[in-house]
């Protein structure tokens, strides 16, 4: 195992503690329970938005904290699901009278976790409503959900309601969107390596140099298949198209599209496959009104891709396009 760390158990803290030194300008960084929350938190009379993760899939979602995202974000371990105390510490954090909303990815930990945080804050008072993720197309259930995976809407959700939360819209408005940004977003993703988590020291799995995983997890699950590897035009058709079937996506459909990094794709590799999925989008009658081509929600150091398409109408694409300021995604500002 190659990595650049000092020891295993201290990752997570040392990580943050470089967040800190590095973001001064948007975020605070607390620890014991950790949490990273934007620096001018809380914000009177803002929704507070707050999302949560096993570590490991930066810059989701630590790196999406600050103006016109996320209010706060809990880091759990590599691949582990933040604890209820962390959730329920940053969502008193980020309260500021209006409610908080969790949006939630649906992994079997982090639902019961930010479950258990969601009661004992409404116990002191705080107003919060919950909105579980589960855009992956690729697998019905998996090692981590009952249920389908959440994953790169995700990202998209935590801009958009962000953005709503900035204009002042109510919890219930908040929620409301998240709900329908999740119901028209589809993912899916491939592995071409495996990844390694620092405790464990060896790869999550065997992936042969001459193998690809389709379907695969941000966790490294098992997808839908595995099979000889693929060009990236055929590797791309065979993301696309499922996502495309399962909303189903229609031609006159309008669209945002990202094109996803695994944490060990270089970005020349993932602007081929966002070619294709233009061209792919454009058979189709789809149109693609807005981009996001590189590592945003990752798997270490994985190399591997995914794609996201989330139907648009106005409101999303005005909420989109809206200003934001975050370590991992910035414009407008």
């Amino acid at each position: 195992m190659k990595k650049l760390i000092n020891n295993p158990a201290d990752v997570v803290k040392e990580e943050l503690m470089g967040v800190a030194l590095a973001h001064p300008d948007l975020v605070r960084v607390h620890f014991d329970p950790n949490y990273i929350v934007r620096v001018d938190a809380p914000i009177q009379g803002k929704v507070g938005v707050i999302s949560g993760g096993g570590s490991g899939h930066e810059p989701m979602h630590g790196g999406f904290v600050g103006v016109g995202m996320l209010d706060a974000a809990c880091p759990g371990a590599v691949f582990t699901s933040p604890t209820p105390d962390q959730m329920y510490e940053a969502t008193k954090a980020v309260n500021g009278g209006a409610g908080v909303l969790h949006i939630v990815k649906n992994y079997t930990g982090d639902v019961l976790n930010f479950e258990m945080a969601a009661e004992m804050a409404m116990a002191e008072g705080i107003e919060v409503a919950s909105v579980v993720i589960d855009d992956d197309v690729a697998v019905q259930d998996s090692l981590y959900t009952a249920g389908r995976r959440g994953v790169g809407t995700t990202v998209l959700a935590e801009k958009i309601c962000g953005a709503a939360a900035e204009q002042g819209r109510s919890l219930q408005e908040v929620a409301d969107l998240c709900r329908k940004v999740n119901g028209w977003g589809r993912s899916m993703g491939m592995a071409l390596t495996s990844c390694t988590v620092p405790h464990a020291g060896k790869p999550t799995f065997d992936l042969p140099e001459d193998q690809m995983e389709i379907g695969i997890g941000i966790h490294g699950e098992p997808g839908r298949t595995r099979m000889p590897l693929k060009t990236a035009d055929e590797i791309t058709e065979m993301l696309a198209l499922p996502i495309i079937n399962d909303l189903p996506f229609k031609s006159g459909d309008t669209v945002i599209a990202m094109v996803n990094g695994m944490g060990g794709t270089p970005l020349i590799e993932l602007y081929i496959v966002y070619r294709k999925l233009a061209e792919i989008c454009k058979g189709h009658g789809i149109t693609i009104a807005r981009s996001l081509v590189g590592n945003y929600i990752t798997s270490l150091e994985m190399a591997g891709c995914s794609i996201t398409l989330l139907k648009a109408d106005d409101d999303i694409l005005k909420l989109w396009d809206a200003p934001v300021k975050t370590a991992g995604l910035r414009w407008g500002l």
